[in-house]
Formats: structure tokens, sequence, C-alpha cells
């Protein structure tokens, strides 16, 4: 397995939160990098990136004022996997990110970040939350697995993802 590294930049206009590598990015050493999975896709038809980014590119994320990590750093086949301790331990860490990097938003992809982060009281769908990490406002994306039955195509995301550049603009 290779490391997967964060995408890092001082005071990100927009910092991305994934739950954790999937087996193909876990083995690549990029985010992103399930075979079919649609996430730079979105970034680039919603706004976010002005060019259309491959996997192996992900540390191009930082030009765009955009850093890119993930709530645990243990590679699993599923989300359904990671432990409480897991988790806790993510949480703990990724609050220390926020509090160092200082985004102008948190984008959390997919509802099972949220959910790990603030409680399943705090479930609901995609869109800004009224929760902060660190000072910074919220919003919450689907996750872009075409195993989403939530939002199965492109176009259901990319509603989504547009919102989110939106608020990106009108926030920082």
């Amino acid at each position: 397995m290779a490391r997967l590294r964060d995408v890092l930049c001082p005071q990100p206009r927009l910092l991305l939160v994934g739950i954790n590598p999937g087996l193909r990015s876990g083995a690549v050493g990029h985010h992103f990098a399930g075979r079919g999975n649609p996430f730079w896709r979105l970034l680039h038809a919603s706004g976010l990136t002005p060019v259309l980014l491959t996997p192996e590119e992900d540390r191009r994320l930082a030009e765009f004022g955009i850093a890119l990590t993930n709530l645990c750093a243990r590679t699993t086949r599923s989300a359904a996997e990671l432990t409480r301790e897991d988790l806790d331990r993510g949480r703990r860490t990724l609050l220390r990110k926020c509090a160092s990097l200082r985004p102008g938003v948190v984008g959390l992809v997919g509802v099972t970040v949220f959910t790990a982060l603030f409680g399943a009281s705090a479930a609901g769908g995609p869109g800004p939350k009224t929760q902060r990490l660190a000072g910074a406002p919220v919003f919450v994306v689907p996750n872009p697995s075409g195993l989403n039955a939530s939002y199965p195509g492109f176009a259901d995301k990319l509603v989504w993802y547009r919102r989110l550049a939106r608020f990106v603009a009108r926030t920082t």
C-alpha cells in the first residue's frame, strides 16, 4: 500500500474531507482513484477546479486553494470497516488540521463523514450545516461513489457540488 498523503495549502478556501481511502486509492497513493469514481469530474463540472484533474494530479488542488484529507487514514474496502477508535482518532486529528489550516469552508464528502463527526442526531442530507469545524462553516456533498444509491447518477451529485461551489464563492 502506498501512503496516501493529504493535499495541504495555507488557509485553503475549501478543505475537502473524505471518510477514508478505498483500496485503489491506498494502492496507488492518490485520492479518489477508484475506477469510474466521478469525484474529479464533479470538481471540474461544478467550477471548483478550472481544469479536469486526474487522481494522479491530486496535489494540484493546492494551486486552486483546495486542501484534501480524510477523516480516517486507514485504507478499507468499505467505510463500514472503520472502528469507533478509527473515527474518534480521525475526529481529533481533523479538528487539529482545521485549527491549523483555518479553511474558509469545510466540505464533507458524504453524509457518512458528517454523521461520524457530529453523531446520528445531526443526520441530514447534503447542503450547508449549522455545525462548524474550528470556526469554519460546513457543507456536505454526496459521496461520489457509484454505489451511492441516494444519488446514483452524475447529474444527481453535480447539483450539490455546484451548490458547494456557490457556497464557497459567497463565504470566502
